[in-house]
């Protein structure tokens, strides 16, 4: 254990430094990291009082199928009309940062004034929409940001798998600290005066987005790597290129692996919402299975820094279904509550290792200028596989074994299927196609 909490120590370290130094771009997207989290946070514990806890087994059922909905909507705009926006000028991504956390400041008192009205759910719409416009923009700076940050103590280039980390730790904390007041403030004043609060928050949000420095990237056509050397393939090979401007075999194959691990994830938080309530259990075991899950995150992007120097990204991407699919397997057949703790906790820490690691592919083959839309269209099927996902236990009721038993099937089909797919396309075929 004494390493890997030194390892800890060092990430740690290194994100309060980027944090508190803010003449630097990592530390200045690192505060925009951290407000953005937080205010994502409060937003969740308002809609969570107001949609979920506060009604009925049976109204919070529809409310959650409706409410899982809306989080799709948002990457209707997103992906097809922001994307391409983010990708287009000099300055543009700062501005999406900047418009991003106004546009919550001004809707977040909407939503106070109209928690107990239908209006509720298309301005949630917007918020949403507002969230991930950040969180896809800020995939697209991390590559800029490392960039211009130079080499790290060691004399190496900042690795995007890394800084990914960091920024994923930053909110991460930043979501557990805010959690608490903001868990008060929604006991003593409602969802209603918890929103107010988070309108400040994102004003704060602002300033930082401000100061974020404007990048300057050279106009470049959107192609595939290695696309001009391939000039004379199949013509059937550049139509499938047009379509997909910024398809690389490695990349798509990790998004099928990360869209499972993302649907794993919202499986299981609504198996557990549905069915704890179906056992009458306390909702101290959700929050501490919330909780286990936000610690296993801080866990994993641990051990990320660590086995990033002994294993690729693909091979994290693989190593995360693996292991939601024995931690799945083994509750269910363990079937206790401590059990479904500890699966929250695994299935924190696989997604921890896993996001990071694909974000980093993400950003290694696909060429800057088109960055803003590939993470706008992969966000996208992410977003559509959680909702699925999380849909299923909202549908059927499943007990938590049936349940448990359902995610380790799932994720070992995703880790089979990706070996297929990798191996496939190591071929001598696969090369020459």
């Amino acid at each position: 254990m004494a390493p890997k909490i030194e390892q800890f120590r060092d990430m740690a370290r290194q994100a309060r430094e980027d944090l508190f130094d803010q003449s630097t771009p990592i530390g200045r997207l690192s505060l925009v990291q951290v407000a953005m989290l937080a205010g994502d946070t409060l937003v969740t514990l308002s809609l969570a009082g107001s949609l979920f806890f506060s009604i009925s087994p049976t109204e919070a059922k529809s409310k959650v199928f409706y409410y899982l909905l809306f989080t799709l909507a948002p990457f209707a705009i997103v992906s097809p009309l922001l994307g391409p926006l983010i990708d287009r000028s000099r300055g543009a991504r700062r501005v999406m940062v900047v418009f991003s956390a106004v546009g919550r400041a001004a809707l977040c008192p909407l939503m106070a004034l109209n928690v107990h009205s239908l209006l509720l759910f298309p301005l949630a719409f917007l918020v949403l929409v507002l969230s991930k416009l950040y969180l896809v923009t800020r995939g697209a700076l991390v590559p800029e940001v490392a960039v211009l940050a130079g080499p790290d103590e060691s004399g190496e280039q900042t690795q995007y798998a890394t800084l990914n980390a960091r920024l994923t730790l930053l909110g991460t904390v930043a979501g557990f600290v805010v959690a608490v007041p903001g868990g008060l403030i929604w006991k003593l004043g409602g969802s209603s005066a918890l929103l107010w609060v988070d309108s400040f928050v994102f004003l704060g949000a602002a300033v930082a987005g401000f100061r974020l420095p404007t990048f300057t990237r050279p106009r470049t056509r959107v192609v595939d790597a290695g696309a001009a050397a391939e000039a004379d393939v199949d013509p059937r090979s550049q139509d499938l290129r047009r379509l997909q401007p910024v398809a690389h075999p490695e990349v798509l194959l990790g998004l099928s692996a990360m869209s499972i691990i993302r649907g794993l994830q919202g499986f299981q938080i609504f198996l557990l919402a549905f069915g704890l309530r179906r056992l009458k259990v306390g909702l101290y075991i959700y929050g501490l299975a919330l909780s286990a899950s936000g610690a296993g995150a801080i866990v994993g992007l641990v051990l990320l820094g660590r086995l990033r120097h002994r294993m690729t990204e693909q091979q994290l991407l693989l190593s995360s279904l693996w292991l939601i699919a024995v931690s799945s397997a083994g509750v269910a057949v363990w079937g206790t509550l401590a059990g479904q703790v500890l699966l929250a906790f695994v299935v924190g820490m696989a997604g921890a290792l896993a996001q990071p690691s694909f974000d980093a592919m993400t950003q290694r083959y696909i060429p800057q200028s088109a960055q803003g839309r590939a993470f706008a269209r992969f966000a996208t099927r992410q977003q559509l596989i959680w909702v699925l996902g999380s849909l299923i236990p909202v549908v059927i009721a499943f007990t938590l074994p049936q349940g448990d038993t359902l995610m380790a099937v799932l994720a070992g089909i995703g880790g089979l299927t990706y070996v297929t797919g990798r191996r496939a396309l190591r071929s001598p075929r696969a090369a020459h196609a």
